[in-house]
């Protein structure tokens, strides 16, 4: 029996939600027999609940909250419409749904017919009304409110009892604390000093928490089962199942409750017409909850209640305030986060990101105080970097080449002084350290992670969770559902019609009433979704991505071709200090220009990869979110980079040379890098970019658009009650309140914006040592925004267990991996770092850097100029040039093969590669090592999870000897009664009756 079968006892066409109104019941004094249902109806709606974390009655919690809309009468005073389930036993309920309760049929008053409703109105309360009756046969409690201080909108509060609890925890295997505890086995020797100093120290930075306060005791889990519930401490029933655990229940039950009957009304296409009768026999195929009546309208948010409010003086303690408090504020970003506590509230899945964001900025502050260091270090050698020293002295008086056709004119190379200075803060040897250093920084950092999560799964009591995660994974999603059903019903369809013009044959009725039953069973049990049914989406993915990547190509050139016009422009200006500060006004508006279209495309990209992951129909959730997570990651990582990349690797490359320059379009002349080299341009742009993307998108979006949308309803219902808009305020119910907040959705968001940001720190941190810094800065602040936004501004999200981070995990492995190779090319192709060491080492004549500048330039001869290119103005400077130089290793013009590629370029090109080769081999060695060297588990967990393996060993073994103790004892009581008798002497009596005949029922005449 599947799971959906089990609680659907009665015919589909008797199940429903009987609406009660309340003046009708009391105008013909009719009362149920059980009394419970009127008695809780008649409490004061705002007394004994606690502000709606109670039902009425201010006793059952409110474990969970179903919310639609709904219309009201137009005229006259709106009645308040309540119904309470479960209150009775199953006699009484089977003895409401047998017989219509007073008031069902008018629910607006005795005799006063309802206002008609259209048909959509009508059809999606016929689906709540099945629904919810699904949910009363499953074990739930319900309790209706459309008495709200919200206009049109309804409430149904559900609250799980004891044996629902019970039994879904026993089906969803939750480990729960037993009675037994055990100590938990501390470090000795040196190891527990060093770790009693470092609690003093950090005592004033820990969480003033119950959860987050180092325990020597912890007790030992096991999955709940009925059966053995006296393993378990029961002496408190309401807090055995937190909050977290009785919503996670109940949402697993809104899940597979089936709702058959608007899953057909829905239906399309010509099959179900003609094929309803079939359809009805095969309604146990069908899988149609919560997830698609809240796709479809039926209802429009579910959710479980927040604990209460956070903040106020006469606001009860409670999890969420403590979280406010320790947590969201910025007054305690110094802190650690309480992640213990984070995990109680929303669940190991949103615990452990806020415990990998942690660890993650923890581990940024070692990497941004080596970057500091590398920063200063440039910063204390710049005065005695020769390269830059050559290209400021105005004695060289160096005459470089036109930066672009006619309209620019020759210029002095000192006038590219304060460029080559600032090239030398992030172009030294001190480099090329620091990106080893990274390297092996986010190799240290996976595994530091692993641990981590290693010491929460065991605190968490998640090990061995696989069993359930593969039960989770394996649920396959309603749209997938709905697919295969519609797949089914075409196929049936077309054998039909196939049949249909076959001539008949005589058949054994028996043989086709057989076939007819087995017929619904049979419908979607074999058939899924193939290659061939997903062909058009994987397709349409296909080109959409190609064409998104495309776009932003086009966007990048879009950009080059701005700067390129844009210095020429700026060129023809008259006024010297804007000629002089050409390359930096345009690489300035350039890189603002690629910041807003990254945050626009941002947006467009998530919003496109939904869509894409949507129409491929994955099967299951995990399934739907990794694909959703590739997609969105792939776009928006070209997206970023894109522009980078460009400046890394491309700009400078496939210039040309003079008089035989490489045109775009065949007017536009490619850029090229200043004399010191494009790292200064890229530091630029990877700042900015970087910068840019964390305070606007990051953090002004997070903080601006949630604000944003709270007071466009705060205006829309102070417009639509204005009159007692603060009264309603002062009185709403805990799920009212909860209804204004934003629904959660998701961690992508909050995990693509910390990989992006991860991908800045690492890929291209040659160029930009104080990435980590900003990281760290903006990570500080992100931390306690984002547990702002949890606490204060979403709807309470339900709990998921989780072991990992999933598919992040291997992002960011394989975003570590990629950051090797990148830096080993920034170094080797856009510094100056292997020229300089090819200089140093073989054309160096006094073993010093002197000369190494003219050594980068070639000499061109001014008449070469192609028609039309040469300048306007040739005597800018005020003398007549006759050799202008360009950055490039060729021949000069009086050489016999001119302007061809001399052998310096080769000697230089073969250093570079050769340095990629080593650098990369070399560091994914030693990070290797570094994985190889640190376990995955650390020694005193894997101590405490085989402890915990013994100690459920002896508690078994000791619970089976008392058993068979307590057997053994019975069964002596048992032999000690039985002999008595036997050894008693009967009495002198008459002679014994013949023996009975032996037969079948007195086998050897004994009875």
């Amino acid at each position: 029996m599947r799971v959906n079968e089990k609680y659907s006892t009665l015919p589909a066409e008797d199940r429903s939600v009987h609406i009660i109104n309340i003046c009708a019941i009391e105008d013909i004094g009719y009362l149920p027999s059980e009394g419970t249902l009127l008695n809780s109806l008649s409490v004061d709606p705002d007394a004994e609940c606690k502000y709606g974390l109670y039902f009425r009655d201010g006793k059952r919690k409110v474990d969970y909250v179903l919310v639609y809309h709904h219309k009201r009468a137009s005229g006259g005073r709106t009645l308040a419409r309540r119904a309470q389930h479960g209150d009775a036993g199953p006699a009484a309920r089977s003895a409401r749904q047998d017989q219509p309760l007073p008031g069902k049929a008018g629910p607006l008053g005795a005799g006063e017919p309802e206002p008609p409703l259209d048909y959509h109105e009508d059809d999606k309360r016929f689906r709540r009304e099945e629904y919810e009756g699904n949910l009363v046969e499953a074990g739930l409690e319900l309790e209706r409110d459309e008495d709200t201080k919200i206009h049109g909108v309804g409430f149904v509060k559900i609250h799980a009892p004891w044996n629902v609890l019970c039994r879904e925890a026993e089906f969803l295997k939750l480990k729960m604390p037993t009675k037994k505890l055990y100590h938990i086995s501390e470090t000795r020797g040196l190891l527990k000093k060093i770790n009693s100093v470092l609690q003093k120290i950090t005592d004033p930075i820990q969480p003033k928490v119950a959860e987050h306060r180092p325990q020597t005791t912890k007790r030992l889990s096991y999955p709940f089962s009925r059966e053995k519930q006296h393993l378990f401490d029961l002496s408190d029933k309401d807090s055995f199942f937190d909050s977290k655990t009785r919503s996670t229940i109940v949402y697993e039950i809104l899940k597979r409750t089936t709702c058959t009957k608007a899953k057909y009304s829905m239906g399309q296409g010509e099959g179900r017409k003609k094929d309803s009768a079939l359809l009805n026999k095969r309604r146990k195929c069908d899988r149609y909850g919560i997830t698609s009546l809240l796709a479809n309208g039926v209802y429009s948010a579910a959710y479980p209640l927040h604990d209460g409010d956070y903040e106020g003086d006469n606001v009860e303690f409670n999890d969420r305030k403590l979280l406010y408090e320790e947590w969201a504020s910025y007054g305690v970003f110094y802190k650690y986060q309480p992640i213990d506590l984070v995990r109680k509230y929303f669940g190991e899945k949103i615990g452990l990101y806020f415990a990998w964001l942690g660890v993650y900025t923890q581990m940024l502050i070692p990497a941004s105080v080596v970057g500091i260091i590398v920063f200063l270090y440039g910063w204390a050698t710049v005065d005695d970097n020769i390269p830059s020293m050559e290209m400021c002295d105005q004695r060289h008086n160096i005459t470089m080449c036109p930066l672009c056709d006619k309209t620019c004119s020759y210029w002095k190379m000192s006038s590219a002084c304060a460029t080559a200075r600032a090239s030398h803060l992030f172009d030294n040897p001190a480099t090329v350290f620091f990106s080893i250093f990274m390297a092996l920084w986010a190799a240290t950092f996976m595994e530091h992670w692993k641990r981590k999560q290693m010491r929460l799964n065991y605190r968490w009591d998640l090990t061995g969770f696989e069993e359930e995660e593969e039960a989770v994974k394996d649920h396959p999603r309603a749209e997938y559902e709905a697919r295969v059903l519609e797949k089914s019903l075409r196929k049936e369809s077309k054998n039909k019609e196939k049949r249909r013009h076959l001539p008949e044959e005589p058949t054994n009725k028996w043989r086709q009433r057989v076939k007819t039953a087995m017929a619904g069973v049979k419908l979607t049990d074999k058939v899924k979704l193939t290659w061939r049914d997903r062909f058009p989406a994987y397709f349409t993915n296909l080109v959409s991505i190609i064409f998104m990547i495309a776009v932003t190509f086009a966007i990048v050139l879009g950009v080059i071709i701005y700067r390129i016009s844009t210095a020429a422009a700026l060129a023809m200006n008259s006024s010297p200090s804007v000629r002089s500060n050409i390359r930096v006004t345009v690489t300035a508006t350039a890189v603002i220009i690629n910041l807003v279209v990254i945050i626009l495309l941002d947006e467009v990209y998530g919003c496109i990869a939904r869509w894409l992951t949507k129409i491929e129909v994955p099967k299951t959730e995990k399934s739907f979110e990794e694909r959703l997570i590739f997609k969105a990651f792939l776009l928006k990582f070209v997206n970023s980079y894109t522009p980078i990349f460009y400046v890394a690797f491309f700009k400078g490359r496939f210039v040309g040379r003079p008089g035989d320059y490489v045109y775009i379009f065949r007017s536009f002349r490619m850029e090229e890098c200043a004399p010191g080299g494009c790292l200064m341009e890229l530091c630029i742009q990877l700042s900015i970019i970087m910068l840019g993307k964390q305070l606007i998108q990051n953090n002004l979006f997070e903080i601006g658009i949630p604000k944003m949308k709270k007071f466009i309803r705060y205006l829309r219902l102070k417009h639509q009650s204005p009159s007692d808009h603060d009264e309603h305020v002062k009185k709403k119910q805990r799920y009212e309140v909860d209804y204004t907040l934003e629904p959660f959705a998701g961690l992508t968001p909050e995990y693509m914006e910390m990989i992006i940001q991860f991908g800045f720190v690492t890929l291209f941190v040659a160029s930009f040592p104080l990435a980590p810094l900003f990281a760290l800065l903006n990570n500080i602040i992100e931390i306690r925004l984002d547990a702002k936004k949890f606490v204060t501004e979403l709807r309470r999200p339900v709990a998921v267990r989780a072991k990992d981070i999933g598919i992040w995990y291997n992002i960011l492995r394989g975003v570590g991996k990629l950051a090797v190779i990148i830096n080993a090319f920034v170094i080797s192709f856009t510094s100056d770092f292997i020229p300089r060491l090819v200089y140093l080492y073989m054309y160096s004549e006094n073993g010093t850097m002197h000369g190494f500048v003219n050594h980068t330039l070639s000499s061109f001869n001014v008449s070469d100029f192609q028609n039309g290119t040469a300048p306007n103005d040739p005597l800018d400077l005020g003398y007549e040039v006759q050799i202008c130089r360009y950055k490039d290793y060729r021949e000069p013009p009086w050489s016999e093969h001119k302007y061809d590629i001399s052998k310096d370029f080769w000697a230089v090109l073969a250093a570079r590669l050769a340095f990629v080769i080593v650098f990369q081999n070399l560091v994914m060695f030693m990070s290797d090592f570094v994985d190889w060297v640190i376990p995955d588990i650390p020694k005193d967990i894997s101590q405490q999870i085989h402890k915990e393996k013994v100690l459920m060993v002896e508690l078994f073994m000791r619970e089976e000897q008392g058993k068979q103790q307590l057997l053994d004892t019975w069964m002596e009581k048992d032999r000690k009664k039985a002999e008595p008798c036997n050894n008693h002497s009967p009495a002198p009596a008459a002679p014994p009756p013949p023996p009975p005949p032996e037969g079948p029922d007195f086998p050897g005449g004994s009875l």
